[in-house]
């Protein structure tokens, strides 16, 4: 097995994210080993699956995306 010696440098301005899943992964950058994992648990008990989702908001307006503020970057 090889070693890797990464040195980087990410500016992220804007970072929108649409839709996150069980067992997602959002990287950025460079990483070691991601070992997948999924953990499905009932701890409501439920017996029947939900209900059809409805318009969003109604149907009125557009549907809003949850927007995620970032820090600026800094000098080390």
């Amino acid at each position: 097995m090889a070693n890797f010696y990464i040195q980087q440098s990410i500016n992220i301005n804007l970072l929108r994210v649409d839709a996150v899943s069980n067992s997602s992964v959002l990287q950025i950058g460079s990483s070691g080993i991601i070992k997948p994992a999924s953990y499905l648990y009932n701890t409501g008990g439920y017996t029947a699956p939900a209900p059809e989702p409805g318009e969003p908001n109604g149907g009125d307006d557009p549907p809003i995306a949850p927007v995620v503020p970032l820090q600026s970057p800094t000098a080390s």
